[in-house]
């Protein structure tokens, strides 16, 4: 039996990508959502210690990657290593798009944003970003999902 309600929600799995003056970074997310009709604006939590976070505030421009359940290999390189102390975008499929912020090319797609407003709430800040470009790149692959995740125990329950 599941001690919350909360652990019932399947959330997608994303990587934010951002980079300022040169330094870019990667890490994975589940808490990113559409917070406005049409898709003109999303939300998205960053863990408070992540080195992505210092970079996010600096540049104030992401990309939010929908991974695809071929790229579990991403959850150990992107989210368990900090980007201080690695390039996480070494032997990793990206490009840089029109502003050179990277995003993933194996991704199912990406969404450009820049950064309006930040909150804090807890250990993660919450950034809202309107949507200024969405790209579909690989429409046949599935979503990788939190419950996936779960399944093939590379998350906790």
């Amino acid at each position: 039996m599941r001690k919350s309600l909360l652990k019932y929600k399947n959330y997608e799995v994303h990587s934010i990508t951002t980079i300022f003056e040169g330094k870019m970074n990667a890490n994975i997310a589940t808490w990113v959502m559409q917070s406005a009709m049409r898709g003109k604006f999303m939300t998205v939590a960053l863990y408070e210690h992540d080195y992505t976070i210092e970079l996010v505030r600096k540049s104030k421009i992401l990309n939010i990657n929908l991974l695809s359940e071929e790229q579990t290999a991403l959850i150990t390189k992107l989210g368990r290593k900090s980007g201080r102390d690695t390039d996480k975008f070494k032997r990793l499929p990206y490009a840089l798009d029109n502003r050179n912020c990277p995003y993933l090319t194996q991704a199912i797609g990406f969404i450009q944003c820049t950064v309006l407003d930040e909150a804090r709430s807890g250990d993660h800040t919450i950034f809202t970003c309107p949507v200024i470009g969405q790209f579909l790149l690989h429409p046949n692959k599935k979503p990788m999902t939190y419950h996936f995740l779960q399944e093939k125990r590379l998350v906790r329950s």
